[in-house]
């Protein structure tokens, strides 16, 4: 079947060769490609994992940020809402003051509005009892 002559060195060679060939021309630039891009994405991933523990970092400080700048203004509301409220007490304040002045100048011009009605009928009772004692008694003996 098979002939053991001098064509089985001759082939035993040619398959060393083609193998150091082969092993020249495709299996080491295969594997140099492998290798860089295992290193490439080894080297990308690394770097996206970085990006995003910074990214997560900076949600991080923007989330304090965020609640602080919240924080603030509310204190600020409250503030504003407090001083609204002093300012409005104050007016309300003033305001009574205001209206309980009124009602003393009203009632001090009622009282002379009475005083001055209680003298004026004060002179017509007078007037009247005079006319009354005229035409009773007379002219002459009323005075």
């Amino acid at each position: 079947m098979f002939d053991f002559d001098a064509t089985l060195p001759f082939m035993a060679l040619q398959f060393l060769l083609l193998a150091a060939l082969l092993n020249v021309i495709f299996y080491k630039p295969l594997t140099k490609v492998l290798d860089e891009r295992d290193n490439y994405i080894r080297t990308n991933t690394l770097d996206a994992k970085e990006r995003l523990a910074k990214a997560e970092r900076l949600a991080q400080e923007y989330e304090q940020q965020l609640a602080e700048a919240r924080r603030q203004s509310q204190i600020a509301v409250e503030t504003a809402q407090a001083e609204a409220k002093k300012i409005t007490a104050q007016k309300i304040a003033e305001a009574q003051q205001e209206a309980q002045a009124q009602r003393e100048k009203a009632a001090i011009e009622i009282e002379q509005q009475k005083q001055e009605a209680m003298r004026s009928l004060e002179q017509q009772v007078d007037a009247l009892g005079r006319q009354i004692l005229e035409k009773l008694l007379g002219p002459s003996l009323a005075r």
